[in-house]
C-alpha cells in the first residue's frame, strides 16, 4: 500500500513582495549616499544632493524590486517613484518661497503695520503701513468680482444650457483667446477708452481691467461645473412640468454651487496679485483714498513694486516689500479657505 506524498506547506498565488517599510529605507539610503557622494566630490549645493538622491532612490528601487518581486511588478514600482519624485520635485520651490517670505516678512508685519499708511514716510525710513494698500485692493478685487462673476456664470449657463450652433463656438473661441492674454493688454485696452474720454486714474478702472482677466476663469470653471451635473436631474424635473430656467436656478445652480464658487474664488486668487493692470490705470497713492471711483488709490501688488523697486536690497523698504508680500499670500490663503468652506456648506446633501 502506497501512501501518497503531500506538501504541508499552505499554497499561495502570491509572490514575494517587499515590506511596505522598504520605500522609506531606499530614500534613506539614497540621501545618505547622496550626501557621501556629495562631500567627496565637494558639491556644497543641496540641489545638486537632492538631484542625485532622486536619482539613486528610481535606481535602487528598481533594481531591488526586479530582483525579489520581478521586472512586471519593478515597472510599477519604478511608475510610482517617479510620480514621488516629481512631487517633491514640485514640492520644493512652494516650500522654498513660503519660508523665504515668511523668514522676510514677519520683521515689521505687526497691528501698526496693518493699521497705517505710508502718509508722508520717506521710502528709506522706517515706519508706514500698508492699511491704504489693503483697502485698495479689496474694493478693487470686490468690484472686478461683482462686474465678472454675474456675467462668467451666466456666460457658462448659456453654453451649456443653451448654446448651440456658430454663436456658442465664437463665444468659446473668444473665452479661449482671453484665457491665455496677458495682464497688460487688459490695462492698455482700459487705458486706451480712459484716454478716449480722457479721464484720470482711479481705482474702478483698475478694476475693469481686473474684471477681463476674471471673467474666462470664471466661464471656464463654471462651465466644467455644469457639465458634472447629471442630465437626469435636469430630465426629471423637466419631466415634473418645471420650466427650463427654474430648473436651472433650483435644480442645477445648487447641485454644482460649490464648485462654481471655488472656480470664483480661485479666479480672485488670481487676479488679486496682478500689477500691471494697478500700475497703468491706478497709479498707486501712499495717502488713503475709500473712493475707488475718484483719483489715485493704493494696491497691494502695486506697493509690494514700489517698496522693492526704491529699496536697494535692503533697508525700510525692502522689509515692507516683503511683509505686504507676506500678506497677500495670507489674504490668498484666506480666500481658498473661504471658497472650501463655502463649498462644504452648499455642497449637496446626499443623507436622509
Amino acid at each position: 500500500m502506497s501512501h501518497a506524498i503531500t506538501d504541508k506547506r499552505p499554497s499561495t498565488l502570491r509572490g514575494a513582495s517587499l515590506p511596505k517599510w522598504s520605500p522609506y529605507a531606499f530614500a534613506a539610503c539614497s540621501v545618505a549616499v547622496a550626501i557621501g557622494i556629495g562631500v567627496a566630490a565637494g558639491l556644497s549645493s543641496k540641489i545638486q544632493w537632492g538631484l542625485i538622491a532622486a536619482v539613486l532612490f528610481v535606481v535602487i528601487t528598481y533594481g531591488v524590486a526586479a530582483r525579489v518581486e520581478g521586472r512586471r511588478q519593478a515597472k510599477d514600482r519604478i511608475a510610482t517613484s517617479f510620480v514621488w519624485v516629481a512631487f517633491l520635485i514640485a514640492l520644493v520651490p512652494l516650500v522654498s518661497l513660503v519660508w523665504v517670505t515668511v523668514s522676510r516678512g514677519v520683521k515689521v508685519l505687526d497691528v501698526y503695520f496693518l493699521t497705517h499708511s505710508m502718509g508722508v514716510v520717506a521710502d528709506s525710513e522706517p515706519g508706514g503701513g500698508i492699511y491704504a494698500a489693503i483697502l485698495g485692493s479689496l474694493e478693487q478685487v470686490a468690484l472686478a468680482t461683482l462686474i465678472a462673476a454675474p456675467i462668467g456664470v451666466l456666460t457658462a449657463i448659456y453654453l451649456v444650457e443653451y448654446g448651440r450652433g456658430s454663436l456658442a463656438r465664437a463665444i468659446t473661441f473668444f473665452v479661449d483667446v482671453m484665457t491665455g492674454i496677458p495682464s497688460i493688454v487688459a490695462g492698455l485696452f482700459i487705458l486706451s477708452l480712459m484716454l478716449i474720454f480722457e479721464m484720470q486714474p482711479f481705482g474702478f478702472a483698475g478694476s475693469l481691467a481686473l474684471a477681463i482677466l476674471m471673467m474666462p476663469i470664471v466661464v471656464r470653471s463654471t462651465e466644467e461645473m455644469l457639465k458634472l451635473v447629471p442630465n437626469e436631474l435636469r430630465e426629471a424635473s423637466l419631466a415634473l412640468g418645471v420650466p427650463k430656467w427654474r430648473t436651472i436656478l433650483k435644480v442645477v445652480l445648487p447641485t454644482s454651487l460649490g464648485g462654481i464658487t471655488t472656480g470664483i474664488m480661485l479666479a480672485i486668487a488670481r487676479i488679486a496679485g496682478e500689477t500691471a493692470p494697478v500700475l497703468l490705470l491706478v497709479w498707486g497713492n501712499p495717502f488713503i483714498n475709500a473712493n475707488p471711483f475718484e483719483g489715485a488709490q493704493a494696491s497691494l501688488p502695486l506697493y509690494i513694486y514700489q517698496q522693492y523697486a526704491n529699496s536697494s536690497g535692503s533697508g525700510a523698504a525692502y522689509d515692507r516689500a516683503w511683509a505686504a508680500s507676506l500678506t497677500l499670500i495670507a489674504f490668498v490663503m484666506i480666500l481658498n479657505l473661504v471658497a472650501r468652506g463655502i463649498a462644504r456648506w452648499k455642497a449637496p446633501k446626499t443623507g436622509r
